[in-house]
């Protein structure tokens, strides 16, 4: 024998509201949870179902003292029908006077757009001219190198790592320095432990070789390049 299906949502729903518009009364939970079961609603089920009508205003609920009621008239599901159909024909009206307007741009647009030779020729030297510019683009990132500002912005960012540099040369002889007059007998285990980071006798400030003026380079290159044709 097949398995009764039980209800559905919206069946317990319709269920519950047969409760109130059959007696036009008001109800707390709990005699809901009683009469439930007679319409085919589990009493576990009563509280979600009641609470989900309460939602979509078809069942209204007020405290009185200490207790919670729930009530709904026939006439009332009426009248929040008829505003929920009134909400959808003003939302139904807005939409088709969007989509005219939509429409009406989207023929605009198309002015002007029709297809014809003038047309063609007209993408196909726009096409042209986009590949040339990014021909050229990637032609003048090969002379990045070569622009001045790139290269007194890379001077002084070879000034600020070479203090930085020297810098932390200097804290290290000065804990090298605190080290040895604070643990003399130590002497021949913090030099092997020197020795293992690579600190060792050559270790020194670090010297800054002078730039090289970028039209030097520009003349090193171009000699070159001449050297290299004859």
């Amino acid at each position: 024998m097949s398995k009764k299906r039980g209800l559905s949502m919206e069946e317990k729903r319709e269920k519950i509201l047969q409760i109130f518009y059959e007696s036009q009364s008001f109800f707390l939970l709990k005699e809901l949870e009683k009469l439930g079961p007679k319409k085919g609603v589990i009493t576990q089920s009563v509280k979600d179902v009641v609470q989900s009508l309460v939602d979509d205003d078809l069942v209204s609920k007020d405290k009185i003292g200490t207790s919670l009621y729930f009530w709904s008239l026939p006439s009332c599901a009426g009248n929040q029908l008829r505003n929920v159909h009134r909400k959808l024909e003003s939302d139904l009206q807005s939409s088709k006077k969007k989509l005219s307007e939509l429409v009406d741009q989207c023929n605009e647009l198309k002015k002007g757009r029709e297809e014809s030779d003038e047309r063609e020729e007209a993408l196909a030297e726009l096409k042209a001219i986009e590949l040339k510019y990014n021909e050229l683009k990637e032609e003048m990132g090969q002379y990045a190198d070569n622009d001045p500002a790139a290269f007194e912005a890379m001077k002084k960012a070879i000034e600020v790592a070479h203090g930085a540099a020297n810098r932390w040369t200097d804290n290290i002889f000065t804990l090298r320095q605190w080290c040895s007059n604070n643990f003399p007998e130590a002497k021949e285990q913090l030099e092997h432990m020197y020795k293992e980071v690579g600190i060792t006798d050559d270790f020194d400030y670090v010297e800054l070789a002078p730039a090289i003026p970028l039209r030097a380079v520009g003349d090193q290159m171009l000699e070159g390049s001449v050297s290299d044709t004859m």
